[in-house]
Parts: structure tokens; C-alpha cells; sequence
């Protein structure tokens, strides 16, 4: 999936909290055998925050709410919906996982419709493939993402796989852009810092004006930036 693309068709689902009771049914833990990396590195502490603020973000961090099985589902779909490309990493190079685990702790009302949806896929999964999300092929994975990425092309029994990768995308974009990393892949530069080095010559010439050896030297010429 091009990541480009992914963004076009990014919709926020509407999540229903009884499509996700529903779809939070347990389903037989024996056949999952999870795999694959876990990002799940700390969110850094931004400078220039309020106590209260610090300590809101210390209490999210000391909380887990994902388990190793649903991180490593997240960092596969993440990937999926983001892969590494000739411009930037992946998401999970980014640092999504991490960023999905700290929002859904952060705003409580998408722990719900994240845990329930990642039960739903591997459900899906083990009907299809006999093989929880994670364990399944790339190809048998695409097939099954394939199907519910589509909002206007997805069949209505797939209408909680919707709602759920909507969020998903949409969390996943998010986390990774922005990032460093995000930044650079759609070529954003932001506030640059830059050297003034006084207004041209010619300009000066055109209104009669000039800067003194002293301004030259004290107020207009910068090193340039190495």
C-alpha cells in the first residue's frame, strides 16, 4: 500500500461501542503464537510543561495497556499501512507502536474500539487462514487489510474491520508524521533557522544608503552555518 495513498483515503469510522462489545468476544489464545519486533520506546518530555502537565504524562507513561501479541499486531499493520520506502523508514522505524500504546492510554475512549478490533482481525484471520494476524503470510495479510481498507468497496459484514482500520490509519499516520522522519518524507522544513546578511547591495545603492564599516562588522555579516 503506498503510503502516499494511504493518506488520500484516510476517514475517521464511526465506532459504535456495540459493534465493539461484539466484536471483543475472546477467541482460543492457544493458537497464538505471536512474533516480530515490539516499538514501544518512551515518549521524551518536552520542554517548557506545566506540573500538572508533567506529572498527567508521567502517569500515562507508567501505565501499559497493550499487550506483546497486540503491539506486535500494531506493528505489523503500521508497516503495512506505512512500509519503508527509498525516502523513509517504516512506521514502526518511526516509533508508532509507541505512539499508538501512549494514545489510546491518553484519550481512553479509543481503548475500546483499538483492543476490540485487533480481536476482530485475528478472528477474521484464524476463519480465513486458520492462523492469528501476525502469523498469516504477507500476501494472505494484505488480502485480509485489502479488504476492509476500502470504506466504499468493503462488504457489509466487514463494517467493524472498517471502523477499526479507519482509526488505525488514521492513528498511524499521525504518529508518523509527526515525526522527524514524517517530516522528511513529505519534504516539510518548517521554521529554519538562517543567517541575515543585511539588505543587497544594489538595493542599498538604489535609495542612496550604505551600512558603516561598524555595522558591516557588528551587525550584518554572519558566519555561515557549517
Amino acid at each position: 500500500m503506498d503510503r502516499r495513498k494511504s493518506l488520500k483515503i484516510l476517514t475517521f469510522g464511526s465506532l459504535g461501542t456495540g459493534v465493539w462489545l461484539e466484536a471483543c468476544k475472546t477467541e482460543d489464545q492457544k493458537s497464538i503464537k505471536p512474533k516480530g519486533p515490539v516499538a514501544a520506546k518512551p515518549v521524551k518530555l518536552p520542554p517548557g510543561m506545566m506540573k500538572e502537565e508533567v506529572d498527567e504524562l508521567k502517569k500515562v507513561e507508567s501505565e501499559t495497556f497493550f499487550n506483546s501479541h497486540e503491539m506486535k499486531t500494531i506493528t505489523v499493520l503500521g508497516d503495512i499501512i506505512i512500509p519503508k520506502d527509498n525516502i523513509s523508514g517504516s512506521a514502526s522505524e518511526a516509533g508508532v507502536p509507541a505512539f499508538i500504546e501512549f494514545i489510546v492510554k491518553d484519550k481512553p475512549e479509543n481503548k475500546l474500539p483499538m483492543r476490540g478490533g485487533l480481536q476482530w482481525l485475528d478472528q477474521q484471520s484464524l476463519r480465513r487462514y486458520q492462523n492469528v494476524f501476525i502469523n498469516c503470510t504477507a500476501t494472505q495479510q494484505i488480502e485480509l487489510v485489502d479488504a476492509i481498507a476500502y470504506p466504499q468497496k468493503a462488504a457489509p459484514e466487514m463494517k467493524p474491520g472498517v471502523s477499526f482500520f479507519s482509526l488505525m490509519r488514521n492513528l498511524t499516520a499521525s504518529g508518523f508524521y509527526t515525526t522527524p522522519m514524517g517530516y522528511k518524507d513529505v519534504g516539510y522544513k518548517g521554521n529554519t533557522p538562517n543567517a541575515w546578511n543585511g539588505v543587497p547591495d544594489d538595493v542599498l545603492k538604489q535609495y542612496g544608503l550604505a551600512y558603516s564599516a561598524k555595522e558591516l562588522k557588528e551587525c550584518v555579516s554572519y558566519p555561515e552555518s557549517k
